[in-house]
């Protein structure tokens, strides 16, 4: 099942069960290139906006299919620990970045202070980076971990088989946490990066 299709699905999100992972000291430090090739570290370990590189990558708009804005509270919503320096209460929002011609490339996950969701996300069907950067807001992308895994619901809705390649990381701004981030990306991407 999707979530955003009217079942229940949608009051949770979509984690890989992970045959590796690994945190903020590989991130660093990159892996082997036979483990993952360089254009992938670069979408995953890097530091710039994905919805940039995926526009780049396609030639074409990255689109935001929103497909849940839920309140959470103060659970810890089965989250990477690193949700614990996001105030709360918190707003859990999931969405599929996608090329303007409909191929889905990505799945994501937020978790947003609840009281400043609105600021930030003035328009919920923009990319966060299109968002951030229209308000001219200064970032820094912490990745403090990459996952290698496994998620049936996701390859249903990639329309391609695991496993996938995905990662967590804070947006800091002025020196205060602003959002926790996850995201999966697509098999789909080899087109443009490679095989895995």
């Amino acid at each position: 099942m999707f979530p955003g299709r009217g079942d229940t699905a949608a009051t949770s999100w979509n984690a890989l069960s992970p045959i590796w992972q690994a945190g903020a000291e590989v991130v660093q430090t990159g892996l082997p290139h036979q483990q993952l090739p360089p254009a992938w570290q670069i979408l995953l370990l890097g530091d710039g906006s994905p919805t940039r590189h995926l526009q780049l990558l396609t030639g074409e708009p990255t689109e935001v299919d929103v497909i849940d804005m839920s309140a959470i509270g103060m659970d810890n919503d089965g989250a990477p620990s690193s949700l614990q320096v996001v105030p709360g209460p918190r707003i859990r929002r999931q969405v599929w970045l996608r090329t303007a011609s409909g191929q889905r490339l990505a799945y994501a996950t937020s978790w947003w202070e609840a009281r400043h969701v609105d600021e930030y996300l003035e328009n919920k069907s923009l990319p966060i980076w299109a968002s951030l950067a229209k308000l001219r807001t200064e970032l820094y992308r912490d990745v403090q971990g990459i996952y290698y895994g496994e998620s049936s619901v996701l390859a249903e809705a990639f329309g391609e088989a695991g496993p996938f390649w995905g990662r967590h990381y804070v947006f800091w701004h002025r020196g205060e946490p602003l959002t926790l981030i996850y995201e999966v990306f697509s098999p789909y991407l080899q087109r443009y990066l490679g095989k895995v």
